[in-house]
């Protein structure tokens, strides 16, 4: 047990940014939510991280995440420095909206995988910021790599927020868990819709016939989705989405089930349209949240791509015809 403290104490020192005290005043608290009550600038899963590192102590002894602190228990927090990250920095082409020191609103092209992973191991969204930020990115991982705060699917296009700090990043993604971001979706969806707008309220999980995909399941998580119809075509209508959570696929799982699929789905629709367009009609429009750092009200909006409205287009000279 020796050795294992003096490993921990030489790994510490060498790694070690900074180090912080906590007098606990408060009884019964599990360690982690403690922490988390205390210290802003870490992040729940970080602090389990730490915890689990042994880089937090509690009167110079590891303690486990579900630890109860008692009065006047000493915490210390060591933050590691954060490594490099082994993935690539790789120069592909950014549609930046906005930039400053601690975010970056990209207008994502559709067909651009945000996170590498399998079968997409570069090329991605994650790799391109990346070579754009160089050292400029958040270690809340414990590995510098770029703050995602939220995702699009591969083949939705549009508005994407990413945070270039720790600070930025912990302050962004408390305000999606909060649900003050607003997202705003444009989506083309097959059959015509009746109601003006209407709100799905249905919980979503993994299909469990299906792995690679999502469902409606009651026993799911909370997924709400509202929208309103912009304009009606012959076989097809153009609607406005606004999330109020963000579950995988939400949007397209939603339209999907009430009948509505967004046209060029190939996961839930077939794929098949008079278009040929591969990948489901579906942009992220525009985005409104607080800066992060300056609490200034921030608004963006990209336009649809150029395609999307070659295809409206099409709808609507099929109205008039």
């Amino acid at each position: 047990m020796k050795e294992l403290k003096k490993t921990i104490d030489s790994i510490n020192e060498e790694c070690i940014t900074d180090t912080k005290e906590i007098i606990v005043s408060q009884d019964g608290i599990r360690l982690d939510a403690y922490i988390a009550k205390k210290e802003n600038n870490l992040s729940r899963s970080m602090i389990q991280k730490l915890i689990q590192s042994a880089n937090i102590l509690v009167n110079g002894s590891v303690q486990k995440e579900s630890y109860k602190v008692k009065m006047n228990d000493i915490i210390t927090i060591n933050i590691p420095l954060a490594k490099e990250s082994e993935l690539l920095k790789q120069n592909i082409p950014l549609n930046i909206i906005y930039e400053d020191d601690d975010i970056l609103v990209i207008n994502k092209e559709k067909g651009m995988v945000v996170h590498p992973g399998n079968g997409n191991p570069d090329g991605t969204l994650v790799n391109a910021i990346m070579a754009h930020c160089g050292d400029s990115l958040s270690g809340i991982g414990g590995e510098k790599r770029p703050g995602i705060v939220h995702r699009l699917d591969k083949d939705t296009s549009g508005l994407i927020i990413v945070a270039k700090n720790d600070k930025a990043h912990i302050n962004l993604t408390n305000q999606i868990k909060n649900r003050e971001v607003k997202k705003i979706y444009i989506a083309l969806v097959r059959g015509i819709i009746a109601e003006n707008e209407a709100t799905i309220n249905m919980p979503i999980s993994r299909d469990p016939k299906d792995r690679i995909k999502m469902a409606v399941n009651k026993n799911g998580k909370e997924a709400i989705t509202h929208f309103k119809v912009l304009e009606r075509y012959k076989r097809y209508t153009l609607i406005e989405l606004k999330i109020d959570t963000g579950r995988t696929h939400q949007i397209r799982v939603h339209m999907s089930h009430i009948g509505f699929p967004v046209v060029g789905d190939e996961v839930y629709s077939n794929g098949k349209n008079e278009f040929g367009i591969k990948g489901q009609m579906l942009h992220a429009k525009s985005l409104d949240f607080l800066h992060p750092i300056t609490n200034k009200k921030m608004h963006f909006e990209a336009p649809v791509p150029e395609y999307f409205e070659d295809v409206i287009k099409k709808c609507r000279k099929e109205m008039e015809g």
